[in-house]
């Protein structure tokens, strides 16, 4: 019996940029993450900034700017207890924002 699956759909557009380079990370392992962006213009998803397969996550956390959002993929590399390499790929939502002072 065939399955089928429909996948929820916002709108937004999204760049052969934005796919390449994902595909870059996935399968050759050439970035450790990658910074999207909205571009008001397209109405869709542009790469912002790319990190190479030397640097972290505390590059990727400071490359996010305090005031606007980004959505971010983080290609990360960790070794099991079993002495196994592993990699996961983790999806970020950022936004920074102030939070109220609350008055007691």
């Amino acid at each position: 019996m065939a399955m089928a699956f429909k996948m929820a759909t916002s709108g937004m557009k999204v760049t052969d940029e934005c796919k390449n380079s994902f595909m870059e990370m996935k399968w050759k392992k050439v970035h450790r993450y990658i910074v999207f962006k909205i571009d008001e213009k397209s109405g869709g998803f542009t790469v912002d900034k790319v990190g190479s397969a030397g640097e972290g996550y505390d590059d990727l956390a400071a490359s996010l700017p305090d005031d606007d959002c980004r959505y971010a993929v983080f290609d990360f590399d960790f070794v099991t207890v079993d002495n196994c390499r592993k990699s996961k790929i983790f999806f970020i939502a950022w936004y920074l924002r102030p939070l109220p002072l609350l008055s007691i």
